[in-house]
């Protein structure tokens, strides 16, 4: 069933999402202060809006309470992060997902509201071994209710093949948003790269389609 995600604040995490999400096919309002940040964004998404994600009025005129899920991306201004994850709590957004700096900011954006408390750099640069499904599934982060990213070690006949020849997306369903190579991270993957050797994949996707990949794995 397709949903319709907000994205306020379009930094590097949140613009990737917003690209992944409406490359599976989702209605995605992007919505962030930056002019160019939008303009940039704007043929990836269902709609861009240079708006000020702090402004009541403004996100009430955007019909925010239609939406199935809120992302907040804000990380860096935590006083606006908290403002704006209150603010759509408050519209009436079934599900909330903000972004937090450190575990005091997630407490505090749980205690308004928050359904969901990611660390994105955290959750993607360190291995958490959730080896409850699969030994190759690394980690977790629940978006929705029925979405999620996962980590995922690359398979041994993943190998020296290029994500076209993959086909994660017909296959299973799912996209690929990063590949980690040791300290690197590749958040714009394309079509012609290569996977190699000890590589993690950070794949977004239905947890229906997730766990058909976790039984293959």
């Amino acid at each position: 069933m397709l949903k319709q995600f907000v994205i306020l604040g379009l930094g590097r995490f949140g613009s990737s999402l917003a690209r992944t999400l409406y490359g599976l096919g989702h209605d995605v309002l992007a919505i962030d202060a930056s002019e160019d940040i939008i303009q940039d964004i704007s043929d990836s998404v269902t709609h861009a809006v240079q708006a000020d994600a702090t402004d009541e009025n403004a996100l009430r005129s955007l019909g925010l309470r239609n939406f199935d899920v809120a992302i907040v991306t804000i990380g860096s201004n935590i006083q606006a992060s908290i403002m704006v994850t209150l603010i759509v709590k408050e519209l009436g957004v079934k599900y909330v997902v903000s972004k937090a700096q450190s575990e005091l900011h997630a407490k505090v954006l749980y205690k308004i509201g928050a359904d969901r408390v990611v660390f994105p750099e955290r959750d993607m640069g360190v291995r958490l071994a959730h080896n409850l499904v699969s030994s190759n599934i690394l980690d977790f982060i629940e978006l929705a209710p029925d979405y999620s990213i996962v980590e995922i070690a690359a398979l041994p006949e993943w190998e020296d093949k290029t994500l076209e020849q993959l086909g994660m997306r017909v296959r299973y369903g799912i996209n690929i948003m990063a590949i980690k190579r040791g300290s690197e991270i590749n958040i714009s993957p394309r079509a012609d790269d290569i996977i190699q050797n000890n590589d993690i994949l950070v794949v977004i996707g239905s947890n229906e389609d997730l766990t058909r990949l976790e039984n293959r794995t």
